[in-house]
């Protein structure tokens, strides 16, 4: 009987190393790049939105916003220039059927109808370089966060009237909201995160994100109350978002720009410059691991998911050679490739 017993414990020992080890590495990928969508025009491109309820996804191509039909891979629309002068990302705000587009060129933001494009007149915002974008539907106002200026501009969404300024301790990147009256930006030059109360556009907490550094996007769980950040150092960093306790660090690829979590599946993706994306699995709330590193392409630094089919949008572009003088520019942009211009569908590998 005893034999019986460890014999049965060796087998329940055995299979629970063979479930932790495939938490930590697949031997089969599970995503794949699925699709590579090809768009019409010229330039550089920047943040990318889903639009769930509509089925499209929204790009910051050269000088125009597309709207890509996400079932057809077809453009239906855009907002051109001269309205869309250095776009930068767009907000959607669905219960008020708007789209708002951040210009950084020109210091405004342009409005639309969602279902037909239709302009609004451009709103000027209160600061220099109009990034990030937002819209918070618990106040149901639109944030853009200045670049240049290192402050934010409030915007009542529906009567598209600029209500307010906030004072930021540095420069602004990507922001998410709990929709709870909390918003959550990421400062880059100071390694910190700012929490913005909504209901009083005040700042009420800043928190030091060590070890991480330089952080660009990041995402939120609101049932778990954890924050996740992409970093300059390759390091994603996790934060309680109720306190800004640090819970895990984990290593990530270089020139990440992007990250997007999803609430189904409990997954977290970085979208990485250099040409991959890190998948990480949230085991509960304290315990993160990584799941895979998928080869996306050089340049897919910006991201979008669909919650509904878990499909991941990476807007990204070939570049010509030789293209860039770095001993004069180090931080000049290459010139990207006619009719490169593409959007990678990345998916769960069935």
């Amino acid at each position: 009987m005893k034999k019986v017993i460890f014999i049965l414990c060796d087998v329940i020992l055995c299979s629970s190393v063979s479930f932790t080890q495939t938490t930590h590495k697949t031997t089969h990928p599970l995503y794949t790049v699925a699709n590579k969508i090809p768009v019409e025009g010229e330039g550089n491109w920047d943040l990318v939105t889903m639009d769930e309820p509509n089925w499209r996804l929204y790009l910051s191509h050269g000088q125009q916003a597309q709207a890509l039909d996400v079932r057809t891979g077809k453009v239906i629309g855009s907002v051109t220039a001269p309205y869309t002068k250095g776009v930068h990302g767009i907000a959607i705000a669905n219960d008020l059927n708007k789209g708002f587009i951040s210009n950084g060129k020109d210091s405004s933001v342009t409005a639309f109808d969602l279902t037909s494009l239709k302009l609004y007149p451009r709103i000027k915002v209160t600061g220099a370089n109009p990034d990030m974008i937002l819209y918070d539907s618990f106040s149901h106002d639109v944030i853009t966060f200045n670049g240049k200026s290192s402050n934010a501009t409030i915007i009542k969404a529906d009567s598209n009237k600029v209500i307010g300024t906030i004072s930021l301790p540095g420069k602004p990147e990507l922001a998410v909201s709990d929709e709870k009256g909390k918003i959550y930006l990421n400062i880059e030059d100071k390694n910190s995160v700012c929490v913005i109360d909504s209901k009083t556009w005040k700042i009420e907490n800043t928190w030091k994100i060590a070890p991480g550094e330089e952080a660009t996007g990041i995402a939120l769980d609101t049932k778990a109350h954890r924050l996740f950040l992409v970093c300059g150092n390759k390091r994603m960093i996790i934060l309680d978002s109720d306190n800004g306790k640090f819970i895990q660090s984990l290593p990530i690829g270089d020139k990440a720009d992007g990250v997007a979590f999803d609430p189904f599946l409990k997954r977290i993706y970085s979208s990485n410059g250099e040409g991959t994306l890190t998948v990480i699995q949230e085991i509960n709330e304290n315990t993160f691991n990584i799941l895979e590193t998928v080869t996306t392409q050089k340049g897919a630094k910006t991201i979008a998911l669909d919650t509904r089919t878990h499909f991941i949008y990476l807007p990204v572009a070939e570049y010509l050679e030789n293209s860039k003088d770095e001993e004069k520019d180090p931080k000049a942009k290459p010139m990207v490739k006619p009719n490169s211009f593409r959007v990678l569908v990345v998916k769960l590998d069935e």
